[in-house]
């Protein structure tokens, strides 16, 4: 399991670039001209984790299977989108089913490459997208409230408990917070997640800079980093002219050269993965064996038979116990027969939550 992130902005802020670069593909077109991604570009990438390889070399993997991270390329978004502007309607229905808004903001200045409001300010080109985003969820909740009404009349209890939220998520979007910004019982969360809220969904604020920004930041990415702050969303700064020329080097050594002369340790994709991870609440655990050494992606909180159902539903319906060792104990003891022979392989049942990390061995009947 990977999870599905939205790749959204205004107009030439850099979204099919930025695509292109992580997913080392043409398959988006970067053009100068507004909407040039015309339909969404989905792109699968390996999640970069050091930790697999490790593992790989220790259990002599033939195999090894990474995490897989999705990134959806969507239609660039113009004021009065909620209103069916531009490409609004297709760029509100695809928003809906990611899991979480990599919002791309134009953190550069460069007169060759035209800004749809004739200025750079990349706080300014958010609240554009934010707004559109709030007035889609209002007019949905609205719609919304008078069939509840109709049901409720009909002795519907589940319609009762989506109205009493939908009435309490109303007043905030008219005032132009975010769902996301609104208190929200954990009873509610299972309701919340049925309305299928866009501005409900975790945002991360990525800054699309110059090559010589890509290390330090600058202004732009200053005044991001302060919206990010207030607002508890993620930010991350990446050029993705760079990633675009990363994504062209074939040889790790080379990668890493040309990134070290522009004093940067890794890839901007990597800083993405970390920090969407930290917004979704997403987990690795890890299966080594002789044949393949596989990362497995899940939310934090998932107790062992969740865990185990990512692998199969098998595993999870005749779950009988996950023979679990820490990342750490399994590295220091040089595998699993060491890791076992210290004492360091543990017999979890089925209310033990799986930490990240753990190199799990799943015991199962059906």
């Amino acid at each position: 399991m990977g999870f599905q992130c939205g790749i959204v902005g205004l107009p030439n802020v850099g979204k099919s670039t930025l695509f292109n670069a992580l997913t080392a593909t043409a398959a988006a077109e970067a053009a100068n001209y507004p909407f040039c991604t015309i339909e969404p570009n989905t792109g699968r990438v390996a999640v970069p984790d050091p930790r697999l390889d490790t593992l790989a070399k220790l259990a002599k993997s033939v195999r090894v299977v990474p995490a897989q991270l999705e990134f959806v390329d969507i239609a660039g978004l113009v004021a009065g989108a909620s209103r069916g502007e531009g490409l609004g309607n297709k760029f509100l229905g695809h928003i809906r089913e990611v899991d979480a808004i990599c919002h791309v903001l134009r953190c550069f200045d460069d007169d060759d490459i035209t800004h749809v409001s004739g200025t750079v300010d990349p706080c300014a080109d958010a609240e554009i997208v934010e707004t559109e985003l709030m007035l889609a969820d209002l007019e949905s909740l609205e719609r919304r409230t008078e069939s509840l009404i109709k049901r409720i009349r009909g002795k519907d209890a589940e319609a009762a408990e989506q109205l009493a939220l939908v009435e309490k998520l109303i007043p905030p979007l008219r005032e132009g917070k975010p769902v996301r910004a609104v208190e929200i019982a954990e009873k509610d969360r299972p309701v919340l997640r049925q309305l299928h809220l866009i501005t409900a969904k975790p945002v991360l604020y990525v800054c699309n800079v110059e090559e010589s920004a890509a290390a330090t930041g600058n202004a732009y990415t200053q005044a991001v980093a302060k919206k990010a702050a207030a607002e508890g969303a993620g930010h991350v700064i990446i050029s993705a002219a760079i990633e675009s020329e990363v994504a062209q080097l074939a040889d790790a050594e080379e990668r890493q050269a040309f990134l070290a002369e522009l004093g940067l340790e890794e890839p901007g994709l990597a800083r993405l993965i970390r920090e969407g991870y930290r917004l979704l609440g997403l987990i690795t655990y890890f299966t080594a064996g002789p044949k393949e050494a596989r990362a497995w992606t899940i939310p934090k909180g998932f107790r062992a038979p969740q865990a185990a159902g990512r692998i199969h539903s098998d595993f999870e319906r005749g779950f009988i116990a996950a023979e679990t060792i820490a990342y750490d104990d399994y590295v220091a003891a040089g595998g699993e027969q060491g890791a076992r022979a210290a004492g360091k392989m543990r017999t979890e049942g089925k209310e033990y939550v799986v930490a990240d990390g753990d190199v799990i061995e799943f015991r199962f009947n059906v």
